[in-house]
């Protein structure tokens, strides 16, 4: 069994029992957004959460041992996304990546935010034009080293 299948038994079974990815996250005590990434593939699972999550779904066991199989990261399928969300954030770093670059080199010298020590909320905020999407990304920064 591929992981992409263990992805689409996750996704049906999910639909299936009304679930919501918060549900899933709060069944292994850990976030929504570090569990959904982790349940599309993304993640590695231990042994009991794999299990938690194997028997909420009602995975068969090939899958539960697939979620603890450290996966290969990078999760879309073209260059250039094409789902129009995705395609958004491509825009958004597209236009600002150079900006953010700057301000935390400034701020913090030369050096990457990491995507291993990091955390993501994602939240609504109510507003009367239209309710915002809120996205907070927090990522340990590391300078580069010289040697």
């Amino acid at each position: 069994m591929k992981r992409t299948d263990v992805t689409d038994l996750i996704l049906v079974a999910k639909l299936a029992k009304g679930m919501k990815w918060a549900d899933l996250a709060q069944a292994i005590n850990l976030s929504k957004e570090w569990t959904t990434a982790a349940l599309l593939g993304q993640m590695t699972l231990d042994a009991a959460q794999a299990t938690t999550i194997g028997k909420l779904l009602d995975l068969p066991a090939e899958a539960i041992a697939a979620l603890q199989i450290v996966p290969y990261k990078g999760s879309l399928p073209t260059t250039v996304p094409t789902d129009p969300l995705i395609y958004r954030f491509y825009e958004l770093i597209s236009v600002y990546g150079t900006s953010i670059k700057e301000l935390i080199h400034e701020e913090f010298g030369d050096g990457i935010m990491s995507a291993i020590d990091f955390s993501m909320d994602i939240s609504r905020v109510a507003d009367p034009k239209g309710d915002r999407v809120k996205i907070v990304l927090n990522g340990k920064f590391l300078p580069y080293k010289t040697y």
